[in-house]
């Protein structure tokens, strides 16, 4: 049998009923079209928590006060001493470094002339600007302090200026945060959202001011920034120096953002995976739709079977006809679940066009593979059966 005939009578086995065909492609083509669409979400999902921790750049090391040490009845956190605005300022002395920010955050009412609202506040050095790559619209960002005193002065989120101050230029304004009176000296560039955190509706103070306003005793969080010259792990050993000197023990913790975004990144995939396999649920349905089919089909052609034993066919070539359209079948199913999911993301877009949508050409072409896999394991046991009926039992059944 020549192979143009056997893709002939494979053509004419899928068409010759092409409703039933038509429902077993539907099935492979949802599982394609939810396996593609929900890697397609997973992807997005990741590379926008990943960009927008990146944001702030990669070369940044932070440390929290209290060290997680695990026991026995799970982990304890104990802290001897909090960290400090001098903590911070003697780390600036380390070499490499380009940036230390102390940050202490909170929330509270902030009042201009008759106007007020409730937002986050976040205290923080005069550096914090730069280190975290924000950006200032207009006016300056908080000054360094001054004989160890910084003055009272605020920097507003682009949201927050508006809310308070509508179009009028704020710059040189007063206004009430917690009750104490700051002077408005810049206003930030827009930064949008950070996992649910909106950046731009924040008040910006001096880090002492921070302290006495929310009443704590030592500060949330210390970013260092450091230069290409030297790497995280040897600026974390000569942190880790610094504070043990000054504090007698280890009562801190350090996390770099190399480690962080790797983190993120292994959790991310992870979830991604899992959500891929959720959807690969519907293509176990598709290849149980193709083995019932092609089970049907080998029952309702004995005869044709035996026609073309009779005529020469081997059991390899019968084996290989029913192989190939089982694979024809779920191949044809695949396309349709590519359209489907193109149009899928399509309306996806146009409905939440907020929403992170990362479609990976590899993973289409996978996909495809996959589908022509199903296709091909599903129809094995039925080929099988087609290629060992004996041709004259399977004419005899006419």
């Amino acid at each position: 049998m020549r192979w143009q005939d056997g893709l002939q009578l494979t053509g004419s086995a899928l068409t010759s009923r092409p409703l039933r065909s038509l429902l077993t492609m539907l099935g492979v083509a949802i599982g394609i079209a939810a396996v593609a669409l929900l890697t397609a979400i997973g992807e997005g999902l990741r590379h926008y928590v990943l960009d927008n921790f990146s944001q702030f750049g990669t070369r940044i090391i932070a440390i929290h006060p209290g060290r997680t040490q695990t026991g026995g009845f799970g982990g304890l956190l104990a802290s001897v001493r909090p960290l400090s605005v001098a903590d911070a300022e003697a780390l600036r002395r380390l070499p490499h470094v380009e940036a230390v920010v102390p940050v202490i955050q909170g929330s509270g009412d902030i009042q201009a002339g008759a106007r007020k609202r409730s937002s986050d506040v976040i205290g923080g050095g005069h550096q914090l600007a730069e280190a975290w790559r924000f950006r200032v619209a207009f006016g300056q960002f908080l000054p360094p302090p001054r004989d160890g005193r910084s003055p009272p002065v605020t920097v507003l989120g682009h949201k927050l200026r508006v809310e308070l101050f509508g179009s009028a230029n704020p710059l040189g304004e007063a206004l009430r945060i917690g009750g104490t009176r700051f002077r408005v000296v810049g206003v930030m560039a827009e930064k949008g959202q950070l996992l649910g955190f909106d950046l731009d509706d924040v008040a910006y103070i001096p880090v002492d001011w921070a302290e006495a306003l929310f009443n704590r005793a030592g500060l949330m969080e210390i970013s260092v920034v450091y230069g290409a010259g030297t790497s995280a792990a040897r600026l974390a050993d000569g942190i880790r120096r610094v504070l043990v000197e000054r504090h007698g023990v280890e009562d801190f913790s350090l996390t770099t953002q190399d480690d962080m975004l790797a983190s993120l990144d292994r959790i991310l995939a992870i979830l991604s995976a899992a959500v891929a396999a959720l959807g690969g649920i519907s293509l176990l349905v598709g290849a149980v739709g193709i083995l019932t089919i092609m089970t049907t089909a080998v029952g309702e052609r004995t005869a044709e079977i035996g026609l073309l034993r009779a005529l020469g066919a081997s059991p390899r070539q019968v084996l290989g006809l029913f192989l190939a359209e089982a694979t024809l079948l779920a191949l044809a199913g695949g396309l349709l679940g590519l359209l489907l999911m193109t149009l899928l993301l399509g309306a996806l877009q146009l409905g939440m066009p907020g929403l992170p949508l990362r479609p990976q050409p590899l993973l289409l072409l996978a996909a495809l593979l996959l589908a022509a896999l199903i296709g091909t394991a599903a129809g094995l046991a039925p080929a099988r059966q087609a290629a060992r009926l004996h041709p004259v039992d399977a004419l005899r059944s006419e």
